[in-house]
């Protein structure tokens, strides 16, 4: 569970840093720069995304951004401190629109030293293939055309393993660097050796080196591209919020004013179509807000005084006045791009271990290539067959697919996941979603609606269901007792005015009692009734009514029963549909409540759950978490504050977006509509994406496994061994984008 702590009080709060980090280009990059951010005194836990280059720290209070930013560029990268795009309002905004930019500026230079570096590459490739032998002048030409292929347009490649070699390690780009200049140097080394044109020929590898360049600036090119497709999920969510709102002055005319500068308590003014500015609560007026852009909920949810209003959410029909109460980094909007940024920087469990291969993979590489270079030379005597062999074993072995393989497919998900109204917080969320074989729900507010209804009106004797209906919502108008306001609510409903009562009195922990239309009434337990007046007659329907775990109370006038109400707290619509779609999972259902068995069965009963917990005391959820986690993997569903512990405690936590924020800081999952059946669709979306995972990871893996041994024994040349590298990455990736057109 998360706690905050004040500063000052405890100088060892948690806190958590992002840094956009520049100049990686494999995992083996992100292993070193975690290990070099991990060596900071005070950081906790540190891990980089690959898909989206940010690093996430968490460390003690009194760690500078400037400590981080340091360690980061003393393992040979550089860093920037991420801005928060949310909390700075208008700002925020153009800071995303400069990081759009920035980012398709990239894209664009990327595509134009892709284009250069291609049109020099087909001529050499060309003139290799088709002319042999040729002239030496020939030869000479394909020098001139190669040099700037490998040492303009493949730099980046050199520059970064300089980088490494300084800190006495290897990357992906120290496989493409040697292997690039081991095939140039070798034909430079052919054409100043042989002074017979047709020997040079014979000796010179220029197509290969510049091949192996352009492929893969090819393959990165369309990874970038594809990143930018990736990362849609948070700037579709960013674009939510207005970049204005319209504040009520204190003389009651109206401004136009920059959301930064809304300030909590302003008095904001809604009109038809605008969208809300800040998390506030309804003043005056009434209208329908459409919330499915934050809850994926397609009806619209009507709003009148006292209700609360979400940021980024659109009116339709009517207008509002609202008051301001959370704004820019405090808003739900904002939190919710938080934790799906967090959530697409975070790491599953199985990521650790590609990360870990891929950091011993290099070094093994580069070692395997100098032996298969010499075993080639010992065996077949040619150091043509030895160096092309050598450079084919180090440019396929490069485990760019191997990095891409899990971040790829974790920020698809949770994007996705995000556009349906599930936030994930983390990878290891999903991946114990994937596992789950229990799932535990808490009744109120999670299989029932959480607010007493009225379900049952019997009349008795001469006066109409209306008339009964009107003399208790009388009786119960001055009451905030929960059951008074649903016979309230009951009323206005059905058009129904509520008559004017006198000499009103509580009878504590019975009932009311009123003068309506000078006739005395009183609205009572069954058990206060009792002594008044005689129940004989409607003993059956009590009964009955209590059976089905209702709460049942008696409208009397002192000397014969008029009517008998229940009320009961109703399961949700969509309850037994989500239960049923759980079963279809493989799943088992637990209904943990703190009710009376009775009531408790009754509900299991109506929607289909396996087994029952009932009279459990708050403290005791995390307890039976912990009994059914002895079988398997348990996941918990609960709202309240009650939950937390047991969210915690559960291997998966998912809390109802209805409910506390602690619910949702403990869970792993948030559910941001009240419907359940998003827990099903939340396990399958897990699922999903743990599959792709390991689909990407399979044929990463296989991929590396299978073709270093054909590039050793002479099966692969250089330029198709850059192409099959390049392929593979991008397979991974289109991979992951298959999760977006998950429904």
């Amino acid at each position: 569970m998360h706690t905050h702590h004040d500063h000052a009080s405890s100088p060892a709060t948690p806190e958590t840093t992002q840094l956009d980090i520049e100049g990686m280009s494999c995992a083996s990059c992100v292993a070193r720069v975690e290990k070099s951010l991990s060596k900071v005194e005070g950081v906790d836990e540190a891990t980089v995304n690959f898909a989206n280059h940010v690093g996430t720290v968490n460390h003690a209070h009194g760690v500078t951004p400037e400590q981080l930013i340091g360690a980061v560029e003393k393992a040979g990268y550089s860093a920037t401190l991420k801005a928060d795009e949310m909390a700075s309002g208008h700002a925020g905004m153009d800071h995303s629109a400069h990081t759009k930019a920035s980012s398709d500026v990239q894209i664009r230079r990327a595509k134009w030293e892709l284009i250069f570096a291609a049109l020099l590459t087909i001529p050499i490739i060309g003139i290799s293939m088709a002319w042999h032998p040729r002239p030496g002048y020939v030869n000479w030409l394909l020098f001139a055309l190669t040099t700037p292929v490998i040492f303009y347009f493949g730099r980046q490649f050199f520059t970064l393993t300089w980088k490494a070699a300084k800190h006495f390690t290897t990357t992906m780009d120290t496989l493409i660097a040697v292997g690039t200049f081991a095939a140039w140097g070798y034909s430079v080394y052919g054409l100043l050796r042989f002074t017979d044109p047709h020997m040079q020929s014979e000796h010179i590898y220029f197509e290969s080196a510049a091949g192996i360049v352009v492929l893969v600036l090819l393959g990165r090119y369309l990874e970038e591209r594809a990143k930018t497709q990736m990362s849609g999920a948070i700037k579709k969510l960013m674009g939510l919020a207005p970049k204005t709102a319209t504040r009520i002055k204190a003389d009651g005319s109206e401004e136009e004013v920059s959301l930064a500068d809304v300030k909590p308590g302003d008095l904001l003014k809604l009109r038809p179509g605008e969208k809300v500015a800040v998390d506030g609560v309804v003043e005056s007026g009434s209208s329908f807000v459409d919330e499915s852009m934050l809850t994926g909920e397609p009806v619209p949810v009507e709003k009148g005084e006292g209700d609360s209003v979400t940021a980024g959410t659109v009116n339709q029909n009517g207008s509002l006045t609202y008051r301001a109460q959370k704004v820019g980094s405090e808003t739900m909007l904002a939190q919710i791009v938080k934790m799906v940024e967090r959530a697409q920087g975070s790491k599953a469990p199985m990521q650790r271990l590609a990360d870990k291969v891929s950091s011993i993979f290099v070094p093994a590489v580069i070692v395997i290539a100098i032996l298969t270079g010499i075993l080639t030379f010992v065996l077949l005597g040619s150091p043509d067959a030895a160096i092309l062999r050598a450079v084919a074993v180090l440019v396929i072995a490069c485990p760019c697919a191997l990095g891409l393989a899990t971040p790829t497919a974790l920020m698809v998900g949770t994007g996705r996941g995000a556009e349906l109204g599930i936030l994930v917080k983390d990878g290891q969320a999903l991946e114990w979603a994937g596992a789950i074989q229990t799932v535990l729900l808490d009744k109120t507010g999670t299989i029932t609606r959480g607010k007493p209804e009225l379900t049952d009106i019997v009349p008795v004797g001469e006066l109409s269901k209306d008339d009964v209906l009107k003399i208790a919502a009388g009786l119960e108008s001055n009451s905030e007792h929960p059951v008074a306001k649903a016979v309230v609510r009951a009323v206005s409903e059905g058009g129904l005015a509520i008559p004017a009562v006198s000499d009103y009195e509580t009878i504590r922990g019975k009932g009311v009692r009123a003068a309506v239309d000078g006739r005395e009434w009183f609205l009572v337990s069954p058990v206060a009734a009792s002594g008044d007046v005689d129940l004989a007659v409607i003993r059956d329907q009590i009964d009955q009514l209590q059976g089905e775990a209702k709460t049942a109370f008696v409208l009397h006038d002192g000397g014969t029963v008029a009517a008998v109400f229940a009320v009961a707290d109703v399961v949700d619509e969509h309850s037994r549909h989500a239960i049923a779609e759980l079963h279809d999972l493989g799943l088992k259902t637990v209904m943990v409540t703190g009710d009376n068995r009775t009531t408790a069965e009754s509900i299991a009963a109506q929607v289909g759950i396996d087994s029952v917990e009932a009279e459990v005391l708050p403290d005791g959820k995390a307890g039976i978490v912990l009994e059914r986690q002895k079988i398997g993997p348990v996941a918990m569903v609960g709202d309240g504050i009650n939950d937390a512990p047991a969210l915690a405690q559960a291997d998966l936590g998912i809390a109802m977006g209805h409910g506390t924020d602690v619910a949702m800081e403990t869970a792993g999952i948030t559910i941001l509509r009240s419907d359940l059946r998003a827990v099903p669709k939340a396990i399958l979306l897990s699922r999903a994406t743990m599959n792709t995972i390991k689909g990407n990871l399979f044929w990463a893996f296989v991929y590396n496994v299978l073709m270093i041994p054909l590039a050793a024994i002479g099966l692969l040349s250089p330029m198709i061994a850059a192409g099959a590298m390049a392929f593979s990455s991008i397979s991974v990736i289109l991979n992951s984008l298959r999760l977006k057109r998950f429904s």
